[in-house]
């Protein structure tokens, strides 16, 4: 698919296989840029983006950082309540047990 963007007053035609929201991408590179151009005193066009690539990636490896962590807590998590769920279970026969246990006629 076709999808029109602008970013920093220009227009660009991305072609996608994914489905995934461009438009509302393309508006928040274009604030982040906004953003970091109303902070950095006359850069050119390039400077900026590669600021705003690095100010995304940055927020991007936070955020993979915090999914991670949590991820573990919950894996955590999961284990405990596996150990306490088994501790509250009854053990099942092993039927090879039963089998030796028979009585012989």
């Amino acid at each position: 698919m076709k999808v029109q963007i602008s970013i920093g007053g220009r227009k660009y035609t991305l072609r996608s296989d994914e489905d995934e929201d461009l438009q509302s991408i393309a508006r928040y590179v274009d604030r982040r840029m906004a953003d970091i151009a109303g902070r950095a005193s006359r850069v050119d066009d390039y400077t900026l983006a590669l600021l705003t690539a690095l100010n995304i990636a940055s927020e991007f490896e936070r955020f993979r950082r915090d999914v991670d962590e949590e991820l573990g807590r919950l894996d955590r998590d999961l284990a405990s309540t596996v150990v306490l769920l088994e501790a509250a279970l009854p053990e099942e026969a092993d039927p090879a047990d039963e089998e030796g246990s028979e009585a012989s006629p």
